[in-house]
């Protein structure tokens, strides 16, 4: 499994374009707007785009999912049914942040904890991880010890709590009991912001660090 990570919008949020070496087959994980841009990133790999995954409902995270799933007629996947709270809004949050007009939406498959999605011959886990938004959710590849953490957690950083529906207690302990236990060796690649590791956040990150 390869993968671009791809920043887009004022935001700066990391679209990951993600694929199978096998079949050349990918997914692009929460593409959040600059449609042309991204979609001249799969042609430049020489990629095949089958899907479209969503980690939470954000507008950063979503922006232009609907317009590459017309495009191309690929399915898009995620996030957890309780973040359709968030895509209801989006109009709203368009408008709100300036960012072009938005239609709401429901995805083709919501994802619950334990579900797999595939790239070509790779198949990725997701895990349930509430907090930053009720239904948000990580993509995780056992295989290769990598995980799309949307805004779970940062280098040195956690997901914010403030919005409708977060929960501080719940993002905590969906770091510290479900992330972690994957090991301290996977990867992360973060929704925004550079790459980081389990072990690096699990000892340094001030929010989640094991106590001293």
């Amino acid at each position: 499994m390869q993968f671009r990570i791809l920043p887009v919008t004022p935001f700066q949020q990391n679209c990951s374009l993600v694929w199978c070496e096998a079949s050349r087959r990918a997914a692009l994980i929460d593409p959040g707007g600059e449609v042309e841009r991204l979609l001249a990133a799969v042609a430049a790999e020489g990629l095949t785009l089958e899907r479209i995954l969503l980690t939470h409902g954000h507008l950063d995270h979503v922006g232009a999912a609907q317009a590459i799933a017309q495009r191309l007629g690929v399915p898009i996947e995620g996030p957890q049914a309780e973040d359709a709270f968030w895509l209801s809004r989006l109009p709203e949050q368009a408008a709100l942040f300036g960012f072009p007009p938005c239609q709401a939406f429901n995805p083709h498959r919501w994802l619950d904890d334990g579900d797999e999605v595939q790239i070509g011959v790779e198949a990725l886990t997701v895990i349930h991880c509430p907090g930053h938004t009720p239904g948000h959710v990580v993509f995780y590849s056992p295989r290769h010890r990598l995980a799309f953490v949307g805004d779970v957690l940062f280098r040195g950083s956690i997901g914010r709590t403030d919005f409708p529906r977060g929960d501080l207690d719940s993002l905590l302990t969906c770091i510290r009991q479900r992330l972690f236990a994957l090991g301290d060796d996977v990867r992360v690649v973060p929704g925004h912001g550079p790459m980081t590791s389990l072990g690096q956040e699990r000892l340094h990150n001030p929010f989640v660090a094991d106590p001293t």
